[in-house]
């Protein structure tokens, strides 16, 4: 059977939802064909496989992308535990600027998210020991590496804290503010229509 896929209000990021299929041995899927993918996403090809693993709960890696021309797509899975992920897009002339998304997706849920070029992306665990598997459009380019502040007011994303601290790398303790790189996009400055109101969707 197919893969199901939902889409979001803000255009671009898709949730792929694979079909399971048990018996008494356990579950089985295919949670990748390209031919599905591409039906739904246009001519991607994806080029590289990363995993990441996050011992303590309430880790927080993001807001990652990588600038043109080596801009990545990411078709996101947590294959042990479960994260809270958000994509913020930072598309210059998109009329949702500045807005983001955000969804669970966890070992339990299969949830696989795809985030398009053109979006900032990070993930808060709410498990320790969670497992990420995700695979992107481009290789990684560590000159065309960049982030944005994770908890920047301007965005208005709520991690769900909690009152807990998160916990970060010293790379992104350090990440600039949205005002303050949102000219290099595209390499020109805000739109003027573009509103500033911030806000989130969720999907399913």
């Amino acid at each position: 059977m197919p893969t199901e896929f939902d889409t979001f209000e803000i255009q671009g990021p898709v949730l792929f939802v694979p079909n399971r299929h048990r018996d008494p041995r356990g579950i089985f899927a295919e949670t990748f064909r390209a031919d599905e993918f591409r039906d739904a996403i246009g001519d991607v090809d994806l080029v590289q496989e990363n995993q990441s693993i996050s011992h303590p709960i309430n880790t927080v890696r993001g807001l990652h992308y990588q600038a043109e021309p080596h801009a990545q797509g990411k078709l996101m899975r947590v294959v042990q535990g479960a994260v809270l992920d958000v994509a913020v897009d930072i598309r210059p002339h998109s009329p949702t600027f500045g807005r983001h998304i955000k969804i669970e997706l966890s070992a339990e849920n299969w949830y696989q998210l795809w985030i398009p070029p053109g979006f900032a992306h990070g993930f808060k665990t709410l498990r320790p020991d969670t497992h990420v598997i995700y695979k992107v459009s481009d290789y990684y380019s560590p000159s065309h590496d960049h982030g944005i502040a994770w908890n920047d007011p301007d965005l208005g994303i709520d991690w769900e804290l909690y009152g807990q601290q998160a916990v970060l790398s010293d790379k992104d303790r350090q990440q600039p503010r949205f005002c303050d790189v949102t000219p290099l996009f595209a390499g020109g400055a805000i739109p003027a229509n573009v509103s500033r109101q911030h806000g989130q969707f969720a999907a399913r």
